[in-house]
């Protein structure tokens, strides 16, 4: 057992990839019909080897950002979703591409996109009964020039328009109560984030915005600070009622698990070492989420 461990901590990539399996019936809990345990575990796995550094982040911090992502059905292979760190922590971040999936698969929208406009482009906003935008690109030979805003366009099965548009400024007050504001994705991904601020805008009146809402809600890089948030705004996570599934999601972040490696400790051996067993049974937990949402 000695010698295993010591493996382990040599490795902390074997660690995390024993993890990810054991992992499987919370991720088989969360995941909709239509994402494999398999397939999601696989790019999971793929998306830390990648990503050398996620391995010396927080492991609870890591494995709660997976979960989060397969609650929401999407993939961290960088463009559905990616897994990002910031400081000794691992976060979800859905990606525009992730967010737009959702809304298509809810069967009510026939078109819908969101795009950054940039100094060089040629943009015009025209307000009214007709109210709509024509946006063209600068030339590709041409630098496109500082970012000046964002916008997101949707067209549902009714033929009902739906169009929201933030200058920069605005998404900028965003960033402000972001508790990412100084790093992380706000600057190593400033478009991205862009894109979903307005798009979370936009939201707000799609007829799925309930689903949206709760996979903005599980972004922790829209999470914002519990001072100054305008009216309008996000709102802290930590204020809104936690789901079931969110519920469940901290019993996995709990499973009690070695300090230094991050190892998730079997039952037996929890029991040994703490002289006591978790109480809380996963099939209970799913089973009280599924009674209330009826």
């Amino acid at each position: 057992m000695a010698t295993q461990l010591a493996e382990h901590r040599a490795n902390p990539l074997t660690v995390i990839r024993q993890n990810l399996h054991a992992m499987a019936p919370e991720f088989r809990a969360a995941l909709p019909a239509h994402v494999s345990v398999e397939k999601f575990t696989r790019v999971a796995q793929t998306a830390i080897q990648n990503q050398p550094d996620l391995a010396n982040v927080d492991r609870k911090s890591l494995f709660g950002a997976i979960v989060r992502l397969a609650q929401d059905g999407l993939l961290p292979d960088g463009r559905e979703a990616a897994i990002v760190k910031f400081g000794n922590q691992a976060q979800a971040m859905p990606m525009i591409a992730g967010i737009l999936k959702k809304v298509r698969q809810s069967g009510e929208v026939a078109y819908i996109s969101a795009h950054v406009v940039y100094a060089n482009d040629r943009f015009k906003w025209t307000l009214g009964f007709d109210e709509h935008v024509e946006h063209e690109p600068a030339p590709l030979d041409q630098e496109p020039g500082e970012p000046v805003a964002a916008y997101a366009v949707a067209v549902l099965k009714d033929g009902s328009k739906l169009l929201e548009v933030m200058r920069k400024s605005d998404i900028e007050k965003v960033r402000n109560v972001s508790r990412s504001k100084g790093a992380g994705p706000w600057v190593a991904w400033w478009s991205e984030m862009a894109r979903k601020t307005v798009m979370r805008r936009l939201s707000k009146r799609l007829p799925m915005s309930t689903d949206l809402d709760d996979a903005f809600e599980r972004d922790e890089t829209m999470v914002v600070e519990h001072a100054a948030a305008p009216a309008g705004e996000p709102v802290p996570m930590e204020s809104r009622p936690a789901s079931r599934l969110d519920a469940l999601e901290h019993q996995i972040q709990s499973e009690p698990h070695d300090a230094e490696t991050g190892e998730i400790i079997q039952e037996g051996a929890a029991t040994e070492q703490t002289g006591e067993t978790n109480n809380i049974s996963l099939d209970a937990a799913i089973a009280e989420m599924k009674a209330g949402a009826n």
